[in-house]
This record gives C-alpha cells, sequence and structure tokens, in this order.
C-alpha cells in the first residue's frame, strides 16, 4: 500500500465519500444484471482524452477501448493476439452496441512522431509497427504544399478517424450490423486546449462542431 500512487488513493476515497453514495444503486444494479451500454468510444490512450469525461458518462453508459492514436486495425483473422478486435467483437457480438464512436483528438503524440518519423519510432519497436498499420501499401503521406506542420498533423490526426472508420467495415460482424441497420459508425476529434468536440458528418465528410 505504501508505494500505490498516492493520488489515486485520495481520489478512491474521494470516489467513496462522494461520487459513490450517488450512484450506489446504479452499481449494485450493474453488477447484478451485467452491463448493457449502447455506445462503444474508441479512443487514444492520451490521458487528456477521456471518453467519460468529455461525454459525461456515468458508469455503464460507454464501452471504451483506447489505444495509440485510436486505430482500427483492418480484419486480421491469425494466430496473433489482437486487442482492438476483441474488444470490437465482444462489443457488437456479445453487447449489441448501437453506436461505435472512433475519437480522434488534438496533439497527438503517435500521431505527431508518425508525421515526423522520430522515436520512439523504431523499425523494431511496438509503436512504429501499430502506427504502420495507418498507411495503406504504397501510400505516401507527405506534407502538402503551402500547408503548415501545424495543418499538416491536424489533417493526418482527422485522416485517423477516416481510417479507423474504414476499417472497421473490413469487419464482417461489423459490417453486417451496420448495413442490417442495428449498429451505426461516427466520427469524432476533440480539441484538448480549447475542449471542444467536433463530429464527422456523413455527407459532407467534414468536422463539424458539436456547438
Amino acid at each position: 500500500m505504501q508505494t500505490f500512487p498516492k493520488q489515486l488513493l485520495d481520489g478512491y476515497r474521494t470516489f467513496r465519500t462522494q461520487r459513490l453514495p450517488t450512484e450506489q444503486s446504479r452499481y449494485r444494479e450493474l453488477s447484478e444484471r451485467g452491463q448493457s451500454p449502447e455506445v462503444m468510444v474508441i479512443g487514444c490512450c492520451d490521458s487528456r482524452v477521456s471518453p467519460e469525461v468529455i461525454f459525461d458518462a456515468g458508469p455503464g453508459e460507454l464501452f471504451v477501448m483506447r489505444n495509440i492514436a485510436n486505430l482500427v486495425p483492418t480484419y486480421q483473422p491469425d494466430e496473433n493476439a489482437h486487442g482492438v478486435s476483441a474488444a470490437l467483437e465482444y462489443a457488437v457480438n456479445v453487447l449489441r452496441v448501437k453506436h461505435i464512436v472512433v475519437l480522434g483528438h488534438a496533439q497527438c503524440g503517435g500521431i505527431r512522431a508518425f508525421v515526423d518519423k522520430i522515436a520512439p519510432l523504431s523499425p523494431g519497436d511496438f509503436i512504429g509497427k501499430w502506427m504502420a498499420m495507418f498507411i495503406k501499401p504504397g501510400e505516401v503521406v507527405e506534407q502538402r504544399d503551402q500547408e503548415t506542420m501545424q495543418q499538416f498533423v491536424t489533417r493526418i490526426e482527422k485522416a485517423a478517424v477516416f481510417r479507423s472508420l474504414e476499417n472497421l467495415m473490413t469487419f464482417p460482424f461489423v459490417r453486417k450490423a451496420v448495413e442490417r441497420g442495428d449498429m451505426q459508425l461516427h466520427g469524432a476529434y476533440f480539441g484538448v486546449a480549447e475542449g471542444s468536440l467536433f463530429v464527422l458528418d456523413k455527407t459532407s465528410k467534414e468536422f463539424e462542431s458539436a456547438r
């Protein structure tokens, strides 16, 4: 107990005295009947981008999968372990979620490292291999003429949302649920500094302010 992070213990004690009393019945209900969230959020591990905080969600409301740069791989049923794919399979086939939201964000470290081609992205590490799946074979990602570095990074951060949405449809069980009308896919982008949220308009293919 002495080495356990003090901020976590303090936070838990605050939870016990302030939040838990108001939600105790909710926790008991969830423990008895299990979870049944209607929304899955695929977000980034970045500590500044917590889906539960951004969407003011209570216990049991969101099924959250977080990874570096909020990426979804393509459907690859093989002998390897696939954490994102397993979570996706559970959300769709067991929980029967009605919505999947891919949540990208500004100042994404994974995207910036990918763009700058700097450490910790080396050919043999985990992050480099993970970020490599963002690009299709033969695809080239480069800064455009008249595009500032900030504009370039923001464009790629948003492109990661598009690519994940595209990859989601390579999963047969996702495509089937979407085509049946049982589930919808969504994209969103969070501005860390302003706390702003932008939602992808499926018609215009543009991110529009949630305000």
